[in-house]
């Protein structure tokens, strides 16, 4: 796991959401993820999903002519075999509601890569950190 939420971190169950997205939520947070906002410039994180392994680096002072794509992605056969520069939307639960900026186990990862546009992983199964 990449990031130990203390208690007071944890997400508290919100009046505005439904049962099952409450309950989502606080299950991705028990399965682990990560926060991007809380990594630093550099990081580079393996995530596997049931089809593929993606190598992402965090690029947040990179040359880009697209302000947003601010990771290095490759790992999917056709979208990116070769790193690209991306924006890591967030992850789902297959659906239209997205945890922004947040990558977790047993979500779909979504990123943009400009001019292709946006993709959506299988499940992921795990994300690790790897020496830079």
């Amino acid at each position: 796991m990449i990031s130990v939420l203390t208690e007071s971190a944890l997400f508290q169950h919100h009046p505005n959401l439904g049962d099952q997205i409450n309950q989502d939520i606080t299950e991705s947070e028990l399965q682990g993820g990560v926060h991007l906002e809380t990594l630093a410039n550099g990081t580079i994180l393996e995530v596997k999903t049931r089809h593929n392994v993606y190598i992402i680096v965090c690029d947040f002072h990179g040359d880009s002519s697209d302000n947003h794509a601010d990771t290095l992605i490759h790992g999917h056969p056709l979208y990116c075999p070769e790193p690209v520069r991306a924006r890591i939307q967030g992850s789902t639960w297959g659906g239209s509601m997205i945890w922004s900026r947040f990558i977790g186990r047993g979500m779909h990862l979504e990123f943009v890569i400009p001019n292709v546009g946006r993709i959506t992983t299988s499940p992921i199964q795990e994300i690790r950190e790897l020496a830079a």
